[in-house]
C-alpha cells in the first residue's frame, strides 16, 4: 500500500498567498467513523485579515475568528451563507489572522462515501466544486473548528509530484470588500472539471 505524506505544520507558517498556490494538488483528508475520504485540492482563496475587508478578522478577534488568531495549522470552519460549512486553514503565524479557503476539490478516496453524503452520483462534477460541498463531502462541520491539522483526523496530504498548471482571479462572491476584491488572490488548477466557477482570467 502506497504511504502518504502528512503535511508538517511548516507548510502552514508561510505567507498566505504561498500557502493557497501551494495547496494546489495537495490532498484534503478527513477520517471519521465512517471512514476516511479524501479529495485533490483544485482551488483555494487567500484571505489576510486583519486588512484585507473581505477576510472576516478584519472585524477583529471575536469568538467566530478567534480561530484565525490563533497558532497555524489549524482549522477555521464557519457557517456559509447560514446552510453549509466552508472550511480554511489558519496559516503565516500566531496574531496575524491570516486563512486560506479551500474551494474545490476533486475526489480521490473514499469517493462511494461522498456521494452517499452527497446524495449525488460518485461521477458528478457537482460532488466537491464548491466549499460547501466539499466540506459535506467530507462531513466537515462546526465540530472540525480549531482542529490542530497536525492531527489523525483531519490533515492535507503532499499530493503526486506532477506538473501542475495554476492559474489566478479575482475572489468569488467578495464584492462588498472595494478594492480588495479586486485582488489575483484565488488560485486553481487549469482544466480541472472540479474548480467551482468559470475562471475569469
Amino acid at each position: 500500500m502506497k504511504e502518504h505524506r502528512k503535511l508538517t505544520r511548516d507548510f502552514y507558517t508561510r505567507p498566505v498567498l504561498v500557502v493557497a498556490r501551494n495547496c494546489i494538488g495537495k490532498l484534503l483528508v478527513h477520517r471519521t467513523p465512517e471512514g476516511e475520504a479524501a479529495g485533490r485540492i483544485v482551488e483555494t482563496e487567500a484571505y489576510r485579515g486583519p486588512r484585507d475587508l473581505a477576510a472576516h478578522s478584519s472585524r477583529g478577534l471575536t469568538k467566530r475568528t478567534a480561530a484565525m488568531f490563533g497558532p497555524p495549522g489549524h482549522a477555521y470552519v464557519y457557517r456559509l451563507y447560514g446552510t453549509c460549512w466552508a472550511m480554511n486553514l489558519v496559516v503565516a503565524e500566531e496574531g496575524r489572522p491570516h486563512a486560506v479557503l479551500i474551494r474545490a476539490i476533486e475526489p480521490v478516496r473514499g469517493v462511494d462515501l461522498m456521494a452517499i453524503r452527497r446524495r449525488k452520483s460518485a461521477t458528478s462534477r457537482d460532488l466537491t466544486n464548491g466549499p460547501g460541498k466539499l466540506t459535506e463531502a467530507l462531513a466537515i462541520t462546526g465540530l472540525d473548528y480549531a482542529r490542530d491539522l497536525s492531527g489523525d483526523e483531519l490533515f492535507l496530504e503532499e499530493g503526486e509530484k506532477n506538473r501542475l498548471q495554476i492559474g489566478r482571479s479575482a475572489r468569488i462572491n467578495v464584492a462588498y470588500a472595494g478594492i480588495w476584491a479586486a485582488l489575483p488572490w484565488r488560485f486553481y488548477e487549469r482544466n480541472n472539471p472540479y474548480v467551482s466557477v468559470k475562471p475569469r482570467d
